[in-house]
């Protein structure tokens, strides 16, 4: 019998999500409720911080996948994407005949209806972006809705429901549901969308570069004549990409003639200040808490949706300096002995590079010690072996761990964190490599002087790394 209701009926009173507790589906239970729908969830692992919080909102939550979660028969399943098409779950949504939909078709039917949305897509830089743009909305009494992929330390959450006219939307290119392999972002229409940055990522979905073009084709491809498509003019991938939309091209850089395009920056810790041109004149000086040009940039695209929207130089100066960054994206989580611990959530080489290049100058009279996790599919697989070799170089000491969930990737395809080692030293760096988080830490206790930089970076929780590492210090 095969699943044929993928949608979502006219009338919804009860909603059931499964795999409820990742970030961005936990997100949407709770905007679920708040819009008054009587919302019951399930996950694998239900535990706090998420199982508290969605449990305070009045959601029902099942630790485990089970047909008799849905024994109440709800109005609709919201499936996630981790979930498989063998999931008990999955399953019996197919024998109950029950709707189901994916996440994206969810936040368009409930959140994105009767909005303009604004749409940031990229490899890199999206979460920042999309917060910014979120912020920059708000700060100027605009009340946007918006769902994000990190948390807005603004608002100390990832998603708002607002009065305003607008939904902010981190665009994914990742995979819809088991049931719809392609990208997160084709489901949104959005009327002003920003394109940061196109590299391969992904490995285990993407076959290539050219595959991940095709995804980004299909997204611009589908702007139409009245929609404004704000890109990256550094790259010629995006060149490519953007050539046959339909949409207003607007681009942005670091320099040249562009019709957005940076002027002088000027780091000043804890602010980066820098100016902007706009057709060649310059449009204003602004400054913001957060290190180096690709934040710059980032800002600069911001910067063009936000004169679209039609927000004076002065009030985007203003939201600017009131924006208070994004957890896990440079985010200093203590200091001990005058010795720095920072979060980061860098894990693709490009992301690795920029990151620690933006923060040297911030650091500048101690080491900048990098610690990094290859945790990603991507990550923990030889695509990069060679890429992460030249994205340590500003580093004064660095420290590799061995992948945690090598098992996951054949082996003749796993990264090697020692040969990593071999070449950073090589090339004459300071470079060690771990088995453990263990004894990354005892190291650091022994080796971390006042003044030092410790850069944590990995896109999971690095077994609590940070915590435990300020706590000997």
């Amino acid at each position: 019998m095969e699943m044929t209701h993928n949608r979502i009926p006219d009338t919804v009173r009860s909603i059931h999500l499964t795999a409820a507790c990742g970030t961005g589906m936990g997100a949407l239970a709770a905007m679920l409720s708040d819009l008054g729908y009587k919302v019951t969830g399930s996950d694998q692992n239900v535990y706090p911080p998420m199982s508290t919080f969605l449990e305070e909102k009045g959601i029902s939550l099942c630790n485990g996948f089970s047909e008799e979660n849905l024994a109440h028969r709800p109005d609709l399943v919201i499936i996630g994407n981790a979930v498989t098409k063998d999931n008990p779950e999955s399953v019996a949504v197919k024998d109950m005949g029950l709707f189901f939909c994916s996440m994206p078709q969810a936040v368009n039917r409930f959140l994105g209806e009767d909005k303009k949305k604004l749409v940031v897509t990229g490899t890199h830089g999206k979460t920042t972006t999309a917060s910014m743009l979120a912020w920059m909305l708000y700060a100027n009494n605009m009340d946007p809705s918006f769902l994000i992929g990190g948390i807005l330390k603004n608002f100390d959450t990832n998603a708002h429901i607002g009065n305003g006219a607008h939904l902010v939307l981190e665009g994914d290119e990742y995979d819809t549901a088991f049931f719809d392999k392609g990208p997160k972002f084709l489901h949104y229409h959005p009327d002003i969308a920003i394109l940061t940055s196109i590299e391969f990522d992904h490995a285990d979905i993407f076959r290539d570069l050219d595959h991940i073009r095709e995804a980004f084709r299909g997204f611009v491809s589908g702007l139409g004549m009245d929609k404004v498509l704000i890109a990256w003019d550094g790259d010629p991938t995006i060149d490519t990409v953007i050539q046959d939309t339909q949409a207003q091209v607007i681009r942005y850089a670091g320099n040249g003639s562009y019709h957005w395009r940076l002027g002088s920056m000027f780091p000043e810790p804890p602010w980066n200040r820098f100016q902007v041109f706009k057709g060649g004149d310059l449009f204003g000086e602004f400054r913001v808490r957060l290190p180096g040009e690709h934040n710059l940039l980032n800002a600069l695209s911001v910067i063009a949706a936000a004169d679209e929207l039609g927000i004076s130089v002065d009030a985007i100066a203003g939201a600017f300096e009131t924006f208070e960054g994004v957890r896990r994206r440079q985010e200093i989580r203590g200091v001990r002995r005058g010795i720095t611990v920072m979060d980061d959530f860098a894990h693709h080489p490009t992301a690795v590079r920029e990151t620690i290049n933006a923060l040297r100058p911030f650091y500048p009279d101690g080491r900048l010690i990098a610690v990094f996790e290859p945790r990603t599919n991507s990550s923990m697989r030889n695509i990069f072996q060679t890429e992460y070799s030249r994205s340590f170089g500003q580093a004064d000491l660095v420290c590799i761990r061995k992948p945690p969930l090598l098992h996951k990737v054949p082996e003749g395809e796993r990264f090697s964190s020692q040969k990593l080692v071999e070449d950073l030293t090589r090339q004459g760096q300071d470079a060690r490599y771990f088995d453990d988080t263990d004894t990354i830490i005892d190291f650091l206790v022994a080796e971390a002087r006042s003044g030092d930089l410790i850069l944590v970076m990995s896109n999971g929780g690095f077994d609590n790394i940070h915590e435990r590492l300020l706590d000997p210090l």
